[in-house]
């Protein structure tokens, strides 16, 4: 099969930093689709494991990353019971495994959904990734109540980034938070208001540009967690919480959030997936939900900048799009 991958980790601009290549077709595991894929989009997590995984070795095979895909299932393993061949579906996948991109993939079943009739392939492949990290920041770590958060308000902090824009939506449908997003250019306060943010503020002195509105109760934080520590400190409420997906780069003061009883939590979207939890399926029912809001018209992609074919090529476009930090929504590949 086609594949896009790379041996060592190289600059975006290195001739080298992608190739491609042919590798053998993988085969399903016992609870393992196989998936013919038909698009792919492309997360900040693609752009860091390149950066990461061969800086200090070349690799004796290419490494194919990706996380989030749309296709049609192939092949099924001997344990699999949500799905048939001929299926159309989407998903995340699994960090410790082959990624996706390449024309086929092999994926556990519990990690995957029925894809949304109303949208095309590339559409559809901008969600999972995304869909599954806000979904588990809201419900799973802060354990936000679905139709409750009346007269209460949740601070989104990179409003127009790929998880931002999906939070906006879920928060809207499912709760009734008041929701600020943050973002700096016009273009991006633009894109906050579409997805339904009630209020937009830059996020460059954030404290004082939040000086019109009360401590809020929640904090999603999908950009810079060390860079904006103090300030969420300042801006939670008393027994509010704060979830974060992006590492921090220095030491940062826990002890600034014990006064006012405040929970931190971290969320991966990977973790069910690489340690096999005992409700790894619990991906496959959100990919689910996301699903019927879809095509209820609930929410919509937040796909925003489109590429064509499975290439080394299109593949260092995006990624340079990715690491330039002026990507909007989702940037997505059709094979």
């Amino acid at each position: 099969m086609k594949a896009v991958g790379f041996k060592k980790s190289l600059p975006i601009e290195d001739s080298e930093s992608f190739i491609d290549f042919e590798s053998d077709k993988p085969k399903p595991g016992k609870r393992d689709l196989l998936v013919k894929i038909k698009a792919i989009s492309v997360n900040p997590v693609d752009y860091k494991v390149r950066q990461s995984a061969a800086k200090d070795k070349e690799l004796d095979e290419p490494k194919i990353i990706g996380w989030d895909a749309s296709g049609i299932v192939e092949d099924v393993g001997e344990e699999v019971s949500l799905f048939k061949k001929g299926d159309e579906v989407f998903y995340s996948g699994d960090l410790n495994r082959p990624g996706c991109y390449a024309e086929y993939q092999a994926v556990d079943e519990r990690i995957v959904a029925g894809k949304p009739e109303k949208l095309s392939w590339e559409d559809a492949a901008a969600l999972p990734l995304t869909s599954l990290t806000a979904w588990e920041c809201i419900f799973d770590r802060m354990r936000i109540q679905e139709n409750e958060g009346k007269n209460k308000s949740i601070l989104v902090i990179g409003g127009a980034g790929g998880v931002g824009s999906i939070a906006i939506q879920i928060l809207k449908q499912l709760t009734q938070l008041k929701v600020i997003a943050t973002a700096s250019r016009e273009v991006t306060k633009t894109w906050c208001k579409k997805m339904g943010a009630d209020v937009v503020v830059d996020h460059k002195n954030l404290k004082e540009n939040m000086k019109d509105e009360a401590r809020v109760d929640y904090i999603l934080n999908f950009a810079d967690t060390s860079g904006h520590w103090e300030e969420m400190a300042e801006l939670i409420a008393p027994q509010g919480a704060i979830c974060c997906v992006v590492n921090t780069t220095e030491n940062v003061d826990l002890n600034l959030l014990k006064n006012k009883s405040v929970s931190f939590h971290w969320e991966l979207m990977f973790t069910r997936p690489m340690f096999t939890t005992q409700d790894m399926i619990a991906q496959h029912h959100i990919l689910d939900r996301i699903r019927a809001l879809v095509d209820d018209a609930k929410i919509e992609s937040t796909a925003n900048e489109y590429f064509n074919g499975l290439t080394a090529n299109t593949i260092k476009e995006v990624h340079k799009l990715q690491e330039s930090g002026k990507s909007i929504g989702k940037n997505v590949i059709k094979f």
